[in-house]
């Protein structure tokens, strides 16, 4: 649930989320003309001192405290405000709290994960920390097919959980292991501190689930390091985002913190001409994991003004040849780094392309900004920003090796897969697996499935409903009301997704809350009464939200 504060002056924006509706007064006439552009610390300053005026239209109360999580400022001056926050010392999750002021100062609105004041009756728990751990350990071994081996069930962590429902005081628990294939593997765990019960769990490891693509890219462009008289691949351009070797070793992780890392040995060359274009060498799948990294950070760059990953310039970096066969790639928050399997080579191969780059890297932001809740509907929408924004890199990028289309994983699925792609944006339902139409048992998906309604979304605003051909490629994508669409570009679908989700949405935005995040966004970007605003609403619509 996602409750949302407007205040007057913005009060022509349609309020579609479930929850109350707080106003606060309008700015003035003269407010939008405040010269220049405040910085982060005057930001963040001016949302306290939003939070001391409104704190009780905010549920903000003396048990709580807060830290800064993100700050986004606007061309205009007008500034927002994330926040993490805390009840009696414990972490909150659905806690978060975006404050939204006006270029002067003045407080305009506010968005909240949790309508509540996040209180609870008790911070004692009634179950122990044993009887948590024990529950993760069977979480995991339910949740992960075959012969799961529990590693290590870290130490339960005390929390307030207002993510699911009201308030209640719940331990949060990491576990972690290996899969029958010896692949790394974690769950976290909520359980409700008082009753003992099972709130939630979800994966640790953000991931796509088996995606992959095609180790070429053709020749491209790489900036590199000198050193030693010869070169690292390492960019000094783009926050000195490198690319190292995991010599075909896994993490040794338990209840998140990695006491055994695989290498990330930075490649070196001596001439600065990397890789054959040949699977077998090596540094070729960390041309083209660089390149996926470079095209990433340029596209947040040019087309959002985000430099790197979390907005403060620096790199990540990224480990190829990870495992043995390993299907998968994936990023991890912790190390703010991305992993590349090499795959199988029937099913799958090396999973170092362009878009499986952009998916990675776009977890990230979303771990920097909304953090969706990587379970239920958020799940799906986390999984969806990333397969929305790495479509968009791979569509930014040009490439005539790897053309933009609205396939997930085309470039690396093998025969044996039995089908094209991993995901199809046009129609999801094309995997046999996917949801093209939002329904009440869409939370209950996993996050690679029930995303398929805001990919379903993200194509259609692009594109439009029909059948017609693009790139070369042949797509028709129906709408779930019978109505016919017509797309505004993905230019603009990427704006108005980015603005949502860096602004608007929270860690338990669900598909309701997506539509009004992303219809504040349209307002925002192009006017409330614009024609794009009224795509958005039609799109969302079409694929039977709202």
């Amino acid at each position: 649930m996602r409750t949302s504060i407007r205040s007057t002056a913005v009060a022509t924006a349609v309020v579609l989320a479930a929850g109350t509706m707080i106003a606060a007064a309008g700015p003035s006439a003269t407010e939008g003309r405040a010269a220049g552009r405040p910085s982060p610390s005057t930001a963040i300053a001016r949302a306290e001192a939003a939070i001391a005026s409104h704190g009780g239209q905010l549920a903000v109360t003396s048990a709580q405290g807060r830290s800064v999580r993100d700050v986004v400022v606007d061309a205009d001056g007008s500034q927002h405000v994330r926040f993490d926050r805390t009840y009696r010392g414990l972490p909150v999750i659905g806690g978060d709290l975006v404050v939204h002021l006006a270029p002067g100062g003045a407080f305009r609105d506010a968005d909240r994960a949790s309508g509540s004041d996040l209180a609870v009756e008790t911070t004692t728990p009634a179950i122990g920390a044993d009887a948590a751990q024990a529950q993760a350990g069977s979480a995991l071994k339910q949740a992960v097919p075959g012969n799961t081996a529990v590693r290590e069930t870290g130490t339960p962590q005390l929390v307030v959980d207002a993510s699911h429902g009201a308030p209640r005081l719940a331990w949060r628990t990491v576990v972690s292991g290996t899969d029958y294939l010896g692949n790394p593997v974690a769950r976290t765990v909520l359980t409700d501190a008082r009753s003992g019960a099972q709130i939630a769990s979800w994966d640790s490891l953000e991931t796509v689930a088996g995606d992959g693509q095609s180790l070429y890219s053709g020749t491209v462009a790489l900036e590199s390091t000198a050193s030693g008289g010869g070169y690292q691949l390492k960019d000094p351009t783009r926050g000195n985002t490198y690319t190292g070797d995991a010599a075909n070793k896994t993490d040794l992780c338990f209840f998140g913190i990695c006491f055994s890392r695989a290498p990330s040995t930075v490649f070196t060359d001596a001439d600065n001409h990397w890789g054959t274009g040949a699977a077998a060498d090596r540094p070729t799948a960390a041309v083209d994991a660089q390149y996926g990294t470079n095209t990433t950070w340029d596209y947040y760059k040019n087309v959002h003004g985000r430099t790197g990953i979390a907005g403060d310039g620096k790199g990540s970096y990224n480990r190829v040849h990870y495992g043995s066969a390993y299907n998968n790639a994936f990023w991890d928050d912790s190390c703010f780094c991305m992993t590349y399997g090499d795959g199988d080579g029937s099913t799958f191969g090396p999973l170092v392309a362009l878009d499986v780059a952009g998916h990675e890297m776009s977890h990230g932001v979303t771990s920097r900004t909304a953090a969706l809740n990587y379970s239920g509907e958020s799940g799906g929408l986390n999984e969806a920003t990333s397969d929305i924004m790495g479509t968009l890199v791979e569509w930014y990028a040009g490439n005539a090796n790897d053309p933009g289309d609205y396939l997930i994983g085309e470039k690396i699925v093998k025969p044996g897969f039995g089908k094209a792609a991993l995901r199809f944006m046009d129609q999801p339902s094309k995997d046999t697996k996917s949801a093209d139409c939002w329904s009440s048992s869409v939370g209950g998906l996993d996050v690679h499935y029930s995303s398929g309604v805001a990919n379903h979304f993200a194509y259609l605003l692009a594109e439009g409903s029909g059948a017609k051909v693009i790139g070369g490629v042949s797509y028709n994508s129906p709408t779930c009301n019978g109505s016919t669409v017509t797309g505004i570009g993905r230019d603009k679908l990427g704006k108005i997704w980015y603005r949502a989700l860096t602004v608007y949405m929270t860690s338990t935005t669900d598909y309701a809350g997506a539509r009004t995040a992303t219809l504040k966004a349209a307002t925002d970007l192009y006017g409330a009464g614009s024609a794009e605003y009224a795509a958005v609403a039609a799109t969302w619509s079409a694929v039977a939200v709202g």
